[in-house]
């Protein structure tokens, strides 16, 4: 299986992954965690996008493409990718690379969600300086408030998660879509998925899709 899913900031894309991952035993690429990773440990590639993540703006298409090709061409068992196309170019980028390792993408799906549920979900959700692992204050809260399960490290609001930065976040991301959207609605096996729900129910919508999908494909 190799997926791929859409949806703004906010909109659970991380923890629906994971949850794919887990249940079809896939690799999960979040590509924000992966520049995320890259600006906190300062490498090369960190010092050039840093500036980009901070104030809420997309990593420049010729970038992106660079640090997701080789992670998704080593990945032949499957992956899921979480965050990533972003833009119509990525997207073109993305089937080229993968069509001409003859490992096409299978499915896309398309997260919305009421803006008003997103707004809580950015004000409620923390994460781990150091693991990365990612809480939400109300629904995936931490065992002890403020400390990381993993290592015990105090948890933080992350800077793209500030109010200012997050209505950036929003803006790009609505601005930049809309012809991602119809480029693969024309490809095909392209479906909406409504997560404004709890994140269990989110779950079971996105496994029956997912399901039904590839049974309908073997049958065919």
């Amino acid at each position: 299986m190799r997926i791929a899913l859409l949806g703004p900031p906010g909109a659970g894309k991380g923890t629906q992954a994971a949850r794919i991952c887990q249940t079809f035993h896939l690799i999960h690429f979040s590509s924000g965690d992966i520049l995320r990773a890259e600006k906190m440990f300062g490498t090369s590639l960190g010092r050039r996008i840093r500036d980009f993540i901070d104030n809420g703006l997309l990593v420049p298409d010729d970038l992106m493409i660079q640090i997701m090709e080789q992670r998704v061409l080593a990945a032949r068992d499957g992956f899921v990718l979480d965050g990533y196309p972003r833009t119509l170019p990525q997207s073109q980028a993305l089937k080229r690379i993968l069509q001409a390792a003859d490992m096409p993408l299978d499915l896309v799906l398309n997260f919305v969600v009421d803006p008003k549920v997103l707004a809580r979900r950015f004000e409620g959700r923390r994460i781990c300086p150091v693991c990365l692992a990612v809480y939400h204050v109300d629904t995936m809260p931490s065992k002890i408030p403020g400390v990381c399960d993993h290592d015990s490290h105090e948890l933080i609001i992350r800077q793209d998660d500030m109010p200012d930065v997050v209505r950036k976040r929003i803006e790009t991301y609505q601005e930049s879509m809309a012809p991602l959207f119809a480029y693969y609605a024309q490809q095909g096996d392209f479906k909406t998925i409504d997560a404004s729900g709890s994140v269990d129910d989110v779950t079971r919508v996105v496994l029956d899709k997912i399901r039904r999908h590839f049974e309908a494909a073997t049958a065919s």
